[in-house]
């Protein structure tokens, strides 16, 4: 073996040499740790290689063999058990991750992976599951690439840009107009299916903005007329905001009618039914409501003694069941009579489908409320954004405040197409 330096040494088998250096660590028996690289015919750019080398381990930007030849499956395992987000969210990585990317990986060495390996599951991935899984399955895998860098990789395989290849027009949900007249006829078939709070419930979203998992989760002490007098005040960083409120908000003279989002429910396995978490993107935020749906709420909950604001038939929580199977596609796509007989628990009429709503999510709902406030220019796109719960970036979204003059204006649009509403119906009924 020639000895170089200190920390590279060059050695020559057969018609080839080997260059070794130290890796800056040491062994347990306290001898230096050394890793090395064959193959080289010219020993002076072998020399360079292990200098290469050295240069990276002083500078921070070294990966050893040993943590390439480390298993995908054991990053796998390192980065789940790092984890610090929303329950919900969490709970969806580590499905994408045991369902798609373990089976996949997990036995390969993480500095194999390249960027063919990538493309090459990519492609699998794309044609084995939905569009929209294989998305959001191939972000989760990008973040874990990209939390070994520089750990175990050097860079990360996974291509950021489309630079090759066909081109692939990115799908998007095709959206319609979504009319008071709809909103009423899917209001109409929830009444039948969960009572008055069904009707109310269906308003309340078209009308607010709120996501479900915020509507279910609504309970009296944040709802009209009920808050902000009952708000649990749970924060004690919160204390001016408070105290603001009960100036702006509330029932009677000047007061602005409004609900306050503060939490959304989630359906888990750590409890029976429904758990509280922050509501998504930690987006707290008061919102106003025009007169009818004030007028709407307070009868509601006047009629039944449920914590829960829009409860399930038997009064507990929308979201500890299956809404969707139990509730939603019945409400948009009709159902056939129950009548009263054997076996029938509770008869009902026939649900008449809402056609406008044929296989859509319950969220479009959502979307549609902003476009009814995007319809009138005349709002400002901070005080729109701020009640979808979205928060904007820039010099806009530093220094814009939701005013009191904006907050009415919204109250006034909403209250105008509501009475819009009813002349036609008025009208319709007088032909």
């Amino acid at each position: 073996m020639a000895n170089v330096d200190q920390h590279v040494h060059i050695e020559w088998r057969g018609g080839t040499c080997r260059v070794k250096w130290w890796s800056g660590e040491y062994l347990p028996n306290g001898r230096k740790r050394y890793e090395s690289k064959g193959g080289f015919t010219d020993e002076d750019e072998a020399y360079r290689h292990g200098q290469d080398k050295l240069y990276e381990i002083r500078h921070g930007t070294h990966v050893s063999n040993r943590s390439r030849a480390t298993l995908m499956g054991e990053w796998l395992d390192d980065w789940l058990a790092a984890m610090n987000y929303a329950f919900t969210t969490e709970v969806a990585y580590r499905s994408r991750v045991e369902a798609h990317i373990r089976p996949y990986f997990g036995r390969m060495a993480i500095g194999d992976i390249d960027t063919l390996a990538y493309r090459a599951f990519k492609k699998h991935i794309e044609q084995t599951v939905g569009t929209t899984t294989a998305k959001n399955v191939l972000s989760t895998l990008g973040m874990i690439l990209d939390d070994a860098v520089p750990r175990l990789i050097k860079v990360s395989p996974v291509e950021r840009t489309k630079r090759r290849g066909k081109f692939t027009k990115r799908p998007k949900e095709r959206k319609r107009d979504v009319t008071e007249e709809t909103v009423e006829a899917l209001a109409r078939n929830a009444r039948v299916l969960l009572g008055e709070p069904g009707y109310v419930m269906i308003w309340t979203m078209a009308v607010t903005g709120m996501r479900p998992g915020e509507l279910f989760g609504l309970t009296r002490e944040y709802c009209y007329p009920a808050w902000p007098a009952a708000d649990l005040r749970l924060d004690r960083d919160e204390i001016d905001r408070y105290e603001e409120d009960l100036e702006r908000y509330g029932k009677g003279g000047d007061l602005m009618p409004a609900i306050r989002v503060e939490r959304q429910v989630q359906r888990t396995k750590r409890v029976k039914g429904a758990e509280f978490f922050p509501p998504k993107y930690g987006s707290q935020r008061t919102l106003v409501i025009p007169p009818f749906l004030a007028d709407m709420l307070e009868g509601v909950l006047a009629s039944h003694a449920s914590r829960w604001v829009f409860p399930a038939y038997r009064g507990g929580c929308l979201a500890a069941g299956d809404f969707n199977g139990d509730y939603w596609y019945e409400i948009r796509g009709g159902a056939d009579e129950r009548p009263k007989g054997p076996g029938v628990r509770i008869p009902r009429p026939a649900i008449p489908p809402v056609p406008e709503f044929e296989g859509r999510r319950m969220y479009l709902l959502r979307h549609a409320h902003k476009a009814w406030l995007d319809e009138e220019l005349e709002h400002s796109r901070y005080a729109v954004e701020a009640r979808m719960g979205h928060e904007m970036g820039g010099v806009e979204g530093v220094y814009s405040s939701v005013t009191v003059p904006m907050e009415r204006a919204i109250m006034k649009t909403l209250q105008q197409r509501w009475e819009g509403f009813q002349e036609r119906e008025a009208k319709r009924a007088q032909t």
